[in-house]
């Protein structure tokens, strides 16, 4: 998968949104897909914390080897067996996991890396985001693009409803299955005009999990 074409900060944004997930006792925390470590040094800007990462672009992972403890280069898939058994109080999953052929499988082997009260938590675009909604129903059209929902890198794609799914059939329980980044802008609500407000999740992003080993 051809990653060249991405924005610039691709690899250097800093999910302020995720932070206030992350419980406030994790001292031990793997994020996949870590960037330059940006994140990470946010975190560590204001606890302590032991935090390491995966990161399958080279120069991004070679950065973010200045900023975490240890940092995988390659796709997570490779070194989910080098990371250390009943470790980790969070692993981390920031936009990731649409970009992964077989993300339950990834799930359920890397929560054997969780410490027993230990989390999972992701963003995962919403493919009913309203906007991209429209694109399709309206507009019979499935257009890819450089980043967003339709980020051309994506392989798959998930709803509220289906991400809960990919948790449970992987043996987590969903603790937190929450709507993120709501848009600002009016049409989400005429469309809910002809569905009585039933319709609550296109105004969101992307979806935020939270879920648990146990």
């Amino acid at each position: 998968m051809n990653y060249d074409n991405k924005p610039s900060n691709y690899y250097s944004s800093i999910r302020f949104d995720m932070l206030k997930f992350l419980p406030n006792n994790a001292k031990t925390i793997l994020e996949v897909g870590c960037g330059n470590g940006a994140f990470a040094q946010e975190i560590m800007n204001s606890r302590e914390a032991e935090i390491w990462g995966i990161e399958m672009m080279e120069e991004p992972a070679n950065e973010a080897k200045q900023k975490m403890h240890k940092v995988f280069i390659g796709e997570c898939e490779k070194f989910i067996d080098d990371l250390p058994d009943n470790y980790f109080d969070v692993i981390y999953f920031n936009d990731v996991l649409e970009h992964i052929f077989d993300p339950g499988d990834v799930l359920k082997k890397i929560k054997q890396k969780l410490k027993s009260n230990g989390v999972v938590i992701s963003s995962i675009p919403n493919a009913r985001f309203y906007r991209t909604l429209k694109m399709y129903v309206f507009g019979k059209d499935w257009k890819y693009e450089d980043s967003g929902i339709m980020d051309f890198t994506h392989i798959k794609f998930y709803t509220k409803k289906s991400i809960k799914r990919l948790y449970e059939d992987a043996g987590y329980r969903v603790k937190t299955n929450e709507g993120i980044n709501k848009t600002s802008s009016l049409t989400p609500y005429i469309y809910n005009l002809f569905f009585l407000f039933r319709q609550m999740d296109i105004f969101y992003l992307q979806y935020a999990t939270v879920a648990s080993k146990e």
